[in-house]
């Protein structure tokens, strides 16, 4: 039997700015979504797809934003739905479920209080009906203990079950469309599969459509029936997800597939878009022999970092008259790292490999156990002599925003760092060699007088990879620092970090929940889980044959594609 459209968007163009000056970034585009379908679209940040899904919600800034085409839902234009009609239709008939769920859930308003308003509103509920409805919600998204939980603060609770909460807000007037934009983004493998699974089944459950927005073409593959792929502004392709995976036609959508660390080998360099283009170009695959000649030279060298025993605690007040709850988040952890070698460190949320970064830097205390740096135990050392250590012990960060200046230039933000531990003799030596290595890592030397805010995300985590290797670190430590990237974007600086390695000598630890990327670039890998080592072996080695449940868990969740 043919399904119907749902919503037919036709010649959809929108665009910012004022009457003088306006920036187009929807440019008459067209699909529709069908009744009772998963319909994805993917591309990268720019590509118009979060546009699209603001407009569908009628959540374009007025003031700013011009929209001209159709968007046809069961006979009524949305495009000009007055602002009064469009409330009694958003969250009632079309519902979203956005990125971050803490910033769309109400920090001064109990979970639970949050769902039952939303039904009171809608569905005009008795307050006691609706905490009824609410907690059966919370039991349908599978979140722990629903009545406990009604009454917690989305700051009390796991990124994880936040989205749970945002999915039961948004399923809970049963909308006929829900949009779901990068809902699984910041979350682990396994969390990220488990809410996947939740919507395949609540779709099926109530015959709702559903559009699925992601950068990551093997996710959208588990959940859609057909995709859609936009670059730029415009649907570059459409098709079913066997044609879009399988027998893609355009040169972009082929460049997106291919940019995600392969499972099954191990490449030199990821392909990019750009690379692709050029038709010159073949991956070349790392063999067996070169990662066994590989391995022999790195580990002929010493130790630069040997973790012994290593515990931290931290402590917990549990009520007024009971004694404080404590709880190991690095539990006798020992390992080495050897010079030039890059250790991968995965598990998810709360394994402790996060807490585990901050003792190495030492900008958490180890409650017990030695990190010796360079055979020297660093837990030991004076303030003064910590100081001095940050210069050879580097993090890159997951979020280079937050950790720039946003008064100060990049190339400001650069040299400002090097003038702090005395590196450079001059002002315009420092100048000239972060012109220098701005191009090293890929900007051109006219971003040194561009602020964080004009760039990009992709040229924001460059810029902190120039700013760490201005203090020609020894270790590195990557700190989930591709995890919010495009897949496009992500293998371009995944590329980078390796070509530095090899310029630079670097040792890298790389921390990730992303167990692809760390395969990629990880010679040892560490399985964490519970503040504990689960497994410890070559990254490979370990992928193939994992030892453990918990590994095996992990492998399981990650996104495989069709």
């Amino acid at each position: 039997m043919k399904k119907e459209p749902l919503i037919t968007i036709k010649n959809l163009l929108v665009s910012f700015g004022n009457k003088k000056s306006k920036t187009e970034v929807l440019h008459h585009i067209s699909f529709t979504v069908l009744q009772n379908e998963v319909l994805g679209i993917v591309g990268e940040s720019g590509s118009g797809k979060s546009v699209t899904s603001l407009a569908l919600m009628g959540l374009l800034p007025k003031k700013t934003s011009h929209l001209s085409g159709d968007i046809l839902f069961e006979n009524k234009n949305l495009a000009f739905l007055k602002e009064t009609d469009y409330r009694k239709l958003r969250g009632n008939e079309i519902s979203m479920i956005f990125q971050e769920p803490m910033s769309a859930l109400n920090p001064s308003i109990k979970c639970g209080e949050q769902v039952s308003e939303m039904l009171q509103l809608h569905k005009k509920m008795s307050s006691s009906d609706a905490k009824k409805e609410t907690l059966s919600l919370f039991e349908k998204v599978k979140l722990p203990q629903p009545k406990e939980l009604y009454h917690r603060y989305p700051h009390q609770i796991s990124g994880g079950q936040m989205q749970r909460v945002m999915i039961a807000m948004a399923i809970s007037c049963k909308p006929k469309l829900l949009i779901a934009d990068e809902p699984t983004t910041a979350l682990d493998v396994t969390v990220q599969k488990e809410i996947l699974q939740l919507l395949k089944e609540l779709q099926k459950e109530t015959g709702m459509s559903l559009i699925f927005i992601s950068h990551d073409l093997a996710l959208v593959s588990e959940i859609a029936d057909r995709v859609v792929v936009m670059h730029k502004g415009i649907v570059v392709e459409e098709g079913s997800v066997f044609e879009i995976f399988k027998l893609p036609k355009q040169e972009y959508t082929k460049a997106l597939l291919a940019s995600r660390p392969p499972l099954d080998k191990r490449f030199e360099k990821l392909p990019t878009i750009a690379s692709l283009a050029d038709k010159s170009f073949t991956p070349k695959e790392i063999t067996l022999s070169q990662r066994a000649f590989q391995h022999k030279q790195i580990y002929l060298q010493k130790p630069i970092l040997e973790i012994k025993n290593l515990e931290k605690e931290y402590f917990q007040n549990t009520g007024l008259f009971t004694k404080k709850r404590s709880i190991k988040a690095v539990n006798k952890v020992s390992f080495s790292v050897f010079e030039g070698e890059t250790l991968g460190l995965v598990g998810e949320s709360g394994c402790g490999k996060s807490t585990l970064g901050k003792v190495i830097l030492q900008l958490e205390k180890a409650t017990a156990g030695s990190v010796y740096f360079k055979g020297k135990d660093i837990t030991k050392l004076s303030n003064t002599e910590i100081k001095k250590l940050r210069k050879d012990i580097q993090l890159i960060f997951q979020d280079p925003y937050s950790s720039l200046n946003p008064r100060l230039t990049i190339g400001q933000a650069i040299v400002e760092v090097m003038k702090v531990h005395n590196i450079g003799t001059s002002k315009k030596h420092r100048e000239d060699k972060v012109a220098k290595l701005l191009q090293k890592v890929g900007l051109d030397e006219n971003y040194f007088n561009r602020y964080p805010h004009e760039l990009s995300g992709g040229q924001r985590q460059r810029v902190g990879i120039a700013r760490t290797i201005a203090l020609e670190p020894k270790l590195v430590i990557c700190d989930e620092s591709v995890s919010a990237l495009d897949i496009s974007v992500q293998a371009q600086v995944l590329n980078l970090l390796n070509e530095l390695k090899d310029d630079f000598g670097f040792t890298y630890i790389f921390i990730s929940h992303d167990l692809a990327v760390v395969k990629f670039m990880a010679d040892q890998l560490i399985v964490m889980n519970e503040g504990k080592i689960e497994e410890i072996g070559d990254a490979d080695e370990i992928y193939a044959n994992p030892s453990t449940e918990y590994t095996k868990k992990l492998i399981e969740a990650i996104p495989k594609g069709i």
